[in-house]
C-alpha cells in the first residue's frame, strides 16, 4: 500500500506572479505537479530550497497528515467543500521577506482574523479524518524543543505550530547558517519586492497529496463561498 498523506494548504491564485515565483524559487510547481527551473542568481538555489521543495510554495492550513482506517479521499474532499462554503474570500495583509529562525519566508506584514479563524477551522473540523500521530513523529516534532502549550497542542492536534500558536508563513528556504541566509535575504528581496505590495488574495484552500515521499501535488481547490 502506499503511503499518501494529505493536507490542506493555501496557495497563490493560478497564473499569478507570486505563484510563478514560488514554483521557480522552489523548483516545484505544486499546482501542475512538474519540475521548474530556477532563477539564474547568484546563490545555489537548488541546494537553498531543497527541503521545502518537496511541499511546494505554499501557506499551510492544516498540516500534512494520513488518514485514519475509517476514512477516505471522498469523505475528506466533502468535508472541505462544506467547510469552504463557510468562509467568504477576504483579503490578508500584504506580506514581507523576513527571517524566521534559521529560514526566509514570506509572512503577512500585519496579523489577520479572517486567516486564523479559516486555518483553525482547517485544523479543527478536518481533524477526524486525520490518523493519530505515531511515537516517531511525536519524537521529531519534540527534538526541536517545545514549550508545554507547544507539547499539548502536538498531542491534541498531531502538529505544535496551529491555532494559538499559527503564525501564517509561505517558506522560501531550509536551515541556512548566518552567511548563506544573507545573501539568500539579498537576491530574494529584489525578486519579491513586485510581489508583496498589495494585500494577499485567500479566495480558495487547496488540498494536496503526498504519495510515498514524492513532492506534494494539488489534488483540488475549493473557492470560499461562504
Amino acid at each position: 500500500m502506499p503511503d499518501i498523506r494529505y493536507g490542506i494548504y493555501y496557495l497563490p491564485p493560478e497564473g499569478s506572479g507570486l505563484a510563478a515565483f514560488g514554483a521557480a524559487w522552489l523548483g516545484w510547481d505544486v499546482t501542475r505537479g512538474a519540475p521548474v527551473a530556477h532563477p539564474d542568481v547568484t546563490v545555489d538555489v537548488s541546494a537553498i530550497t531543497a527541503t521545502p521543495r518537496v511541499y511546494g510554495f505554499h501557506g499551510t492550513m492544516k498540516p500534512p497528515f494520513r488518514l485514519k482506517d475509517q476514512a477516505d479521499q471522498q469523505g475528506l474532499r466533502r468535508a472541505i467543500e462544506a467547510l469552504a462554503a463557510r468562509h467568504a474570500p477576504f483579503a490578508a495583509p500584504a506580506l514581507k521577506l523576513a527571517r524566521l529562525g534559521s529560514f526566509l519566508a514570506l509572512v503577512p506584514t500585519g496579523e489577520s482574523a479572517a486567516l486564523k479563524a479559516l486555518a483553525a477551522d482547517c485544523v479543527q473540523s478536518l481533524d477526524s479524518f486525520r490518523a493519530p500521530a505515531g511515537a516517531a513523529e511525536l519524537a521529531k516534532r519534540r527534538a526541536s524543543g517545545l514549550t508545554p502549550r507547544q507539547d499539548e497542542i502536538l498531542v491534541r492536534w498531531g502538529y505544535p505550530y496551529v491555532l494559538d500558536e499559527f503564525r501564517f508563513h509561505l517558506t522560501l528556504s531550509g536551515k541556512l547558517d548566518p552567511h548563506t541566509a544573507y545573501a539568500t535575504q539579498a537576491v530574494l528581496g529584489e525578486l519579491t519586492k513586485e510581489l508583496t505590495r498589495d494585500p494577499m488574495p485567500v479566495h480558495e484552500i487547496c488540498l494536496v497529496q503526498q504519495v510515498d515521499g514524492a513532492p506534494f501535488k494539488l489534488v483540488h481547490r475549493y473557492p470560499l463561498t461562504g
